[in-house]
């Protein structure tokens, strides 16, 4: 890396991230290029979010045509990118409406929102949320997160959530029939907790038990969501229908834009005045998820299915691989020889880009990823787990 951009780093930014040591300057579908010159093979989309790789041409047109038009205008008006994303996202889900924010942590804000407003009239302002889970780093999604390591030092958090056990029916049960409960919050699989599913007689259950006992069923499809599982939301392949979904990091492409989206029970549940957001819907970030919405189809989750078959294939019963979980193109491995952290450094220093979760190597590749790069991307991996 060149000292000049990772000393200024290191003097103005504050530091709250542990980076890899590389200086990414230009990127291209699956290949990024650091400062050096070197090129890596991306296997993170930047943490789940450049859905179809980076500078991807369709995305291109689409963001350029729209900042040659109108950029920012805030929510006082209407725009167009920003109502016809919202009517593809709800035509897609059956979902009703949507508020837009810039992030998945908003998203989930504006599910707290809905679900205290909702349980209001009854006294219920409980929020269930899975431990192992992660919602976000504000001080209510963090109080929502399951993971006491994302606690230290920022309590005391906001009362009203309680956290029980994945998969487990009996703590569930209870949970949703105590008559305190105003909804549960749950990912389909738990990412950042380790890439672990979620099963589906739990999730269907939790569904059941949410109509019976009138307590909203909420669903954080951040990092699973917009095709990454091989449906264009993971909880699709569950057999339920949400009372809200959230969503961001793969919506925008590239580009920062989250999304709460309500279902009938809830639509007008938030009134004018109730939430709001300077951004949120930002023509730009608009048209840019329109183009990746309107690009989920049956033939594309078809590939992220091929794609995911393909590295199960090569990684489970490897050397040096005790188990491969997750979901389509959102796969976690334990590894036995070597630490998550030190795989990932190694296959960097190798030229391919792959990130970690708890004890896992943690892919999150480009949904279009072409074969003959992927394959090339796991021959590195799969030397570096051995």
């Amino acid at each position: 890396m060149q000292n000049t951009t990772k000393q200024t780093d290191q003097q103005y930014v504050a530091g709250t991230y542990g980076r890899f040591d590389v200086a990414l300057s230009s990127a291209s579908g699956a290949t990024y290029v650091d400062e050096a010159g070197k090129t890596y093979i991306d296997l993170g989309t930047g943490i789940g979010v450049t859905a179809f790789g980076a500078g991807d041409p369709e995305w291109v047109a689409a963001v350029t045509a729209q900042l040659t038009t109108l950029v920012h205008t805030s929510n006082l008006y209407y725009t167009a990118p920003q109502a016809e994303l919202a009517k593809l996202l709800c035509e897609k889900t059956g979902m009703k409406k949507v508020f837009y924010g810039n992030s998945g942590a908003e998203a989930n804000e504006c599910a707290l929102k809905v679900a205290r407003r909702y349980g209001e009239a009854t006294g219920r302002t409980t929020i269930v949320t899975l431990w192992n889970s992660f919602h976000g780093r504000t001080i209510a999604t963090l109080a929502a997160t399951g993971q006491d390591k994302f606690h230290a030092h920022f309590g005391p958090f906001p009362e009203g959530f309680r956290h029980i056990h994945a998969n487990d029916e009996a703590e569930l049960t209870a949970a949703l029939t105590s008559g305190k409960v105003c909804a549960i919050l749950m990912e389909m699989v738990q990412g950042e907790g380790g890439v672990i599913p979620l099963d589906k007689s739990y999730v269907q259950l939790a569904e059941k038990l949410c109509r019976e006992n009138d307590v909203l069923l909420m669903i954080d499809e951040v990092q699973t969501g917009n095709g990454r599982t091989g449906s264009l939301y993971a909880y699709q392949q569950f057999g339920v229908t949400p009372d809200v979904v959230t969503t961001a990091k793969g919506l925008g492409g590239g580009l920062p834009i989250g999304a709460c989206l309500m279902g009938e029970k809830v639509e007008f549940t938030l009134g004018k005045g109730d939430h709001g957001s300077t951004y949120g819907g930002n023509p730009v970030c608009a048209a840019a998820a329109l183009n990746v919405i309107s690009r989920m189809d049956e033939a594309l989750f078809e590939g992220v299915k091929a794609r995911a078959a393909y590295i199960r294939s090569e990684l489970e019963g490897a050397e040096g691989v005790e188990t491969v979980t997750g979901m389509g193109l959102m796969i976690g491995i334990l590894p036995t020889k070597h630490t998550a952290g030190e795989i990932a450094a190694a296959c960097l220093a190798d030229g391919l880009l792959v990130l970690t979760a708890h004890e896992k190597v943690r892919l999150l590749p480009p949904l279009n990823i072409p074969m003959e790069q992927l394959k090339q991307g796991i021959t590195i991996l799969k030397k570096h787990l051995a």
